[in-house]
């Protein structure tokens, strides 16, 4: 029969290769200039591929956290099939999404009342119009009355 210590020396040490200083220094600077870069992308306008270089960019940091903050790099291959299958479905039901939403009419709702012939909010409901409440004053005393 063996020995609980006996078969924990025998194997092999898993958590030997789970990055360094070196490795998260490095991964934390690629981080930092990839925001940096998001940062300056968003002052530009690119048009519709706004969202396209935010997403881009996103994405790259994404992928360096879940490899080396969530050690997938090192892990079982197993583990990140899972995540990477985790992130394609969640692509494809946003792409559903977003194949629905162009389907659509903008059909106002039922009970919406029509705003074309609305009588404009009267001066005295505007309360850019009206002058400011003042401020309660004390109530004067009353003499009390002794018997």
């Amino acid at each position: 029969m063996s020995n609980h210590t006996e078969s924990h020396s025998q194997q092999p040490e898993s958590h030997a290769h789970h990055g360094g200083p070196k490795i998260y220094t490095a991964n934390l600077f690629a981080l930092l200039f990839l925001t940096i870069i998001t940062v300056a992308a968003a002052s530009f306008n690119f048009g519709s591929a706004n969202v396209v270089i935010a997403l881009a960019i996103a994405t790259v940091k994404a992928t360096l956290v879940g490899l080396f903050f969530m050690h997938l790099i090192w892990d079982k291959p197993v583990n990140s099939i899972i995540a990477i299958a985790g992130f394609l479905f969640l692509g494809i039901f946003l792409m559903f999404d977003f194949l629905d939403v162009t389907s659509r009419n903008n059909f106002p709702p039922r009970n919406m009342p029509n705003m074309e012939n609305a009588t404009p909010a009267p001066d005295s409901m505007n309360p850019l119009k009206t002058p400011a409440p003042r401020p309660l004053e004390p109530a004067p005393a009353k003499a009390e009355e002794h018997k």
